[in-house]
């Protein structure tokens, strides 16, 4: 004997989201699988795709009901890890598929206030342009200027600058 057949339970769905396997994704969701689906550690799958630059991956989830903002043990949202790895292209794409700008992680921490931790100049022009909030603190009362300034992010901290001014009344 070769074995038992694979069970539901032997399947890894966040290594075929990691893979981008969408032939094989799909043939789960269609037989019901859940599409936030977490691991152990709180990743959606959704996540996991995002996380690993899978644009067709994040569309068939989100098209198959996955929460864009679903967040992990953290509170980080996918929109936050796009902030950490710098991929604007697929951050501007799940922000046009309804992924809170403004969600909070456990820190506190906003995904512009991350994407100036990590110095994604686009990601933060990106997530202003999408309404994020300039003077957003995390737990700790930090700024996305402030944390800028901290890390040398001169470019960065002059748009967050421009953006944390208040519009002229207008008369």
């Amino acid at each position: 004997m070769h074995g038992s057949p694979p069970t539901p339970l032997d399947v890894d769905f966040h290594e075929i989201a990691r893979r981008g396997d969408t032939e094989v994704m799909a043939m789960f969701l269609q037989a019901g699988l859940d599409p936030d689906l977490r691991d152990e550690r709180g990743y959606t799958l959704l996540m996991i795709a995002a996380y690993n630059d899978r644009h067709a991956m994040v569309d068939l989830l989100l098209d198959a009901g996955a929460d864009p903002d679903a967040p992990d043990r953290s509170g980080n949202t996918p929109l936050m890890g796009l902030c950490f790895k710098g991929y604007t292209d697929l951050a501007a794409h799940l922000l046009e598929r309804g992924a809170a700008v403004n969600a909070r992680n456990g820190a506190g921490a906003t995904a512009l206030l991350l994407a100036s931790t990590f110095g994604h100049a686009p990601l933060v022009d990106l997530l202003l342009e999408h309404g994020a909030d300039p003077t957003a603190s995390d737990a700790l009362g930090r700024t996305a200027l402030d944390i800028a300034r901290s890390h040398g992010y001169h470019d960065i901290a002059r748009r967050l600058e421009v953006a944390a001014r208040p519009l002229p009344h207008e008369g």
